[in-house]
């Protein structure tokens, strides 16, 4: 009986100490998944920040850039436009030109227009003032074509078109011309003058 009683008791002794050992193993591996869990927990929280933050900096990134395109493109709208104005009043001024200093213009367009054309015979075009100028002072107009291209040339004049001033030379054929108009010279120095206005005004 006293053997049996000491085999029994070893036996609990074992049992006490696996169950110990499996209770430590068991609550060993719980805390390695509880750290492994909070680690990946951590871990993605960190990749949910970074991507946040990432998304945070595009979305300022996007608006930064769209606010300097409006802005931009409010400064040329309002560039445009006060070029525009200033062409405008360009035109007025051209229009209004005191009589003789606009006589003494058109002898030099219709000399430039004649220079480039290189025609024996021409046909002048302009609005209906200016054509009734430029016949009440032909035979002027003419001695200077002469005396500054070195040799005659046929004028003729034609009928009113609509122009702010200025001329329109054609040869007699009409297959040649060249346009002195106000409107098509300034349209031909428009890059030209936009560039020197928008640096006037904008620096």
């Amino acid at each position: 009986m006293e053997g049996a009683k000491l085999i029994i008791e070893e036996i609990n002794r074992e049992a006490e100490q696996k169950i110990k050992y499996l209770l430590n193993e068991a609550n060993a591996q719980a805390e390695q998944i509880k750290k492994e869990a909070e680690e990946r927990a951590k871990s993605k929280a960190e990749w949910i920040i970074r991507k946040a933050q990432t998304q945070a900096e595009i979305e300022k990134q996007r608006i930064i850039a769209n606010a300097k395109l409006e802005a931009r493109k409010k400064k040329l709208q309002e560039q445009e436009k006060l070029i525009n104005e200033v062409f405008e009043s360009l035109k007025e001024k051209l229009a209004s030109m005191p009589e003789d200093e606009y006589l003494e213009t058109l002898k030099l367009l219709i000399l430039d227009s004649l220079r480039e054309l290189e025609v024996e015979s021409v046909k002048i075009s302009s609005n209906e003032k200016t054509l009734e100028l430029l016949k009440s002072k032909s035979r002027a107009v003419k001695t200077f074509i002469t005396k500054n291209l070195g040799k005659k040339v046929n004028i003729e004049f034609g009928e009113p078109i609509n122009t702010i001033g200025g001329v329109l030379v054609k040869s007699e054929d009409g297959s040649v011309r060249v346009d002195n108009t106000f409107e098509a010279r300034i349209e031909r120095m428009k890059s030209e003058l936009r560039a020197k206005i928008a640096k006037a005004i904008f620096g």
